[in-house]
């Protein structure tokens, strides 16, 4: 928060232990990040490979897949070689319900082949079953030297916890509602999990925690007493987010809100994704999600109005769109040549009112000419006017002029 009220700035990051999954890092202070999840049967090793190359280059840095009978987890070992000859080392992580502890201890190729274990304790199983279930997972994960994510989800929350919070609340003078009551039991089943599987041998810096629900009110209320009451890593996501602009819209507002209190370490966008649709959508609403609030970049980002009376025509957003795919499309490239290329800013307005001054606050900028104005485009590089550009080659040539601002602008890498 700024002298004049104003913030500044996402608030400083929440001091955790930090955990190794495979070659990222989460926690104590590395940046927050990205991951997704397969939606492919994990048994068909081509496809939920394919998926997970696709997740790894929208740039995933880890990837989660289902392991939820014997055939997938005879799959894990030949997706993980198909990504290495593929010469992609993306983490896999194995989400275990159930019969995680079966599966694990009867494939222990599956448990080698995964940089890190996901287990519920709400689906780790019931009863007298429950503990030495989780126990058995817990041995692998210490065996193989996997860190665990402890993922509590309000969907199938373990009743017993559930159940003793409620009793415990009955005795108070003054009980408190039954949203509260959810919340404090997802809190404490976190809790108390990660401190039995400390119990069990887990180190501590082999362990992250989640406790997602659907709700966005909910789930800042728990992730901020879930912050308050451990140093554990956080991964932050909304569960079944929903489809389209309403699962990028929650997201967003619940994910900004904790990240802007510097809670979370790594997320993930539960988007449902249209039929046909990209699996990939998770991934760049994740990464523009940290961009956008000045966390990470990873992206050179387009700014573009957003068209008025005076932009009856709609060349501008064709360029604006078509510019943004442009340089998504390059990064791949770019990211293996140049150093921070990823912060490039490029802005594409479509008429005089903000047009001029919104480009000469980007790197590369480009007015184009609203309803009645004359026939000409100036661009502006890093704040001063260098050519106007007139006809029909302005989309093309806007591209030249941003790769020629990359290639001179970046120190290109060695080798």
């Amino acid at each position: 928060m700024t002298n004049d009220g104003f913030l500044a700035g996402p608030s400083p990051r929440r001091l955790t232990r930090q955990v190794r999954i495979g070659c990222v890092r989460v926690g104590g202070g590395a940046p927050v990040v990205v991951q997704s999840m397969t939606n492919t049967d994990t048994a068909d090793v081509l496809g939920t490979a394919m998926q997970v190359a696709e997740l790894a280059r929208a740039g995933s840095e880890i990837v989660r897949i289902t392991v939820n009978n014997e055939e997938a987890a005879r799959a894990v070992p030949h997706i993980r070689d198909r990504l290495l000859a593929l010469n992609l080392d993306v983490p896999l992580v194995g989400d275990f319900h159930y019969n995680g502890h079966t599966l694990l201890a009867k494939y222990p190729a599956c448990a080698e082949a995964l940089a890190k274990l996901r287990i519920n304790p709400g689906n780790v199983g019931a009863g007298s079953k429950r503990d030495p279930q989780f126990a058995a997972i817990v041995d692998i994960a210490c065996k193989y030297d996997k860190p665990v994510r402890i993922g509590v989800n309000w969907g199938s929350l373990d009743q017993s916890v559930l159940a003793r919070i409620m009793d415990e609340n009955a005795t108070l003078a003054e009980p408190r509602d039954a949203g509260a009551v959810m919340r404090e039991a997802l809190v404490v089943s976190a809790l108390e999990s990660a401190a039995k599987a400390e119990e069990y041998g887990l180190p501590g810096d082999s362990i992250i925690l989640s406790a997602k629900v659907s709700s966005v009110q909910d789930l800042i209320a728990v992730y901020r007493d879930l912050a308050r009451r451990c140093d554990y890593p956080l991964h932050l996501g909304l569960t079944e987010a929903g489809m389209g602009s309403k699962g990028i819209v929650a997201s967003t507002a619940a994910l900004a809100v904790l990240l802007q209190e510097g809670i979370g370490d790594t997320i993930r966008i539960s988007l449902t994704p249209e039929p046909g649709g990209s699996r990939t959508q998770e991934v760049v609403v994740a990464q523009e999600i940290l961009q956008t609030m000045g966390l990470r970049a990873f992206t050179p980002m387009v700014t573009a109005c957003p068209g008025c009376g005076r932009t009856t025509s709609t060349y501008f957003q064709e360029l604006a769109s078509g510019i943004q795919d442009y340089v998504r499309a390059q990064m791949p490239v770019w990211r293996e040549q140049y150093d921070g290329v990823e912060n490039m800013t490029l802005a594409v307005m479509g008429c005089i009112v903000n047009g001029p001054g919104e480009s000469k606050h980007a790197n590369i900028g480009i007015s184009l000419p609203g309803t009645g104005e004359t026939p000409a485009a100036p661009v502006f590089v890093d704040g001063v006017k260098t050519v106007t550009l007139r006809g029909d080659n302005i989309a093309a040539e806007f591209r030249a002029i941003v790769d020629d601002y990359v290639a001179t602008k970046y120190v290109k890498k060695a080798g």
